[in-house]
């Protein structure tokens, strides 16, 4: 099997409690975590990693639920795939591989994952890089049925009762590239051997059941902590990028809103749609090493 990853970088199965996080580790330096969104894996980030790898360590999992990561039940209350659960996963990982403190850059599900865990475990994030979203809080607090319709997807997989596990099943090729293709601006310049690999692991049908519940723990506990914690804000530098030819950064003014829950926020609009990382790899790079260097 052929990814798009250089041989320096080593794959690790962390064990973290009952789970088994998929890992790589490449580079020298300052720690820098990177985590995917859906319906991804660690692979969203070749075209980043190799030039984060000359100057830090750059950490790449897949979350629990995707890639080669374990699958675990979600549930009753989906807690299993609560950002909270999944973010504690990610900070073991780094305990693992000696990072008490390390900056963290997250991509779609990532940046929930990485938003939770810079509220959570503020001693450990030095910085928080958050890639083509805005908080899931804010999302859900102002949906419309603009968003309703841009965002379908958000209502399918939430909803519990198999129908989405159904439907998914039972063409998971077609509904990974149908999404690159709709949510990209140019589908045509994510590397081919990555989305190969992205449809591997994902029709996988504990993948796509697992894909469900953090849809579904997003819009029931995750709700729940976020309204816990509203008044609790991210104290670490805090850099938003996101698509200029994406939904986001057509529907929200991206640097307000995220004032709304940061202290100290900053970023810009790169040339790309949703798949920041992969359609706009160099600016991507270039965008967090200045940031990371500045914390």
């Amino acid at each position: 099997m052929s990814v798009p990853l250089p041989d320096s970088f080593r794959r690790e199965t962390v064990q973290v409690g009952d789970v088994r996080i998929n890992t790589l580790v490449g580079g020298d330096g300052p720690p820098v975590l990177l985590l995917h969104g859906y319906p991804q894996t660690h692979l969203i980030w070749h075209g980043v990693a190799p030039a984060l790898a000359e100057q830090h360590t750059v950490v790449l999992t897949d979350l629990r639920g995707y890639g080669d990561s374990d699958k675990p039940a979600g549930g009753p209350g989906h807690e299993g795939y609560s950002k909270r659960t999944m973010a504690r996963d990610q900070v073991l990982v780094m305990r693992e591989l000696g990072f008490e403190r390390f900056a963290v850059a997250g991509h779609d599900r990532g940046g929930r994952v990485a938003h939770r865990m810079a509220l959570d475990h503020p001693d450990a994030v030095r910085g928080l890089a958050v890639l083509d979203i805005v908080p899931t809080h804010y999302a859900f607090r102002h949906a419309d049925m603009h968003f309703a319709l841009g965002y379908y997807h958000w209502f399918l997989l939430a909803a519990d009762d198999g129908v989405p596990e159904r439907l998914i099943g039972g063409a998971p090729e077609f509904c990974v590239r149908s999404r690159i293709d709709a949510w990209s601006g140019d589908a045509g310049l994510l590397e081919p051997a990555a989305v190969d690999e992205y449809v591997r692991c994902f029709s996988d049908p504990a993948a796509i059941h697992a894909s469900c519940e953090d849809y579904r723990a997003a819009a029931s506990v995750d709700l729940e902590h976020d309204e816990a914690d509203r008044a609790n804000r991210v104290i670490a530098p805090l850099l938003a990028l996101w698509g200029a030819e994406g939904f986001v950064g057509a529907t929200y003014d991206v640097l307000s809103v995220w004032r709304g829950y940061a202290d100290n926020v900053g970023g810009a609009a790169l040339p790309s749609g949703h798949y920041v990382p992969e359609e706009a790899p160099q600016e991507t790079a270039d965008a967090l090493l200045t940031f990371f260097g500045s914390l």
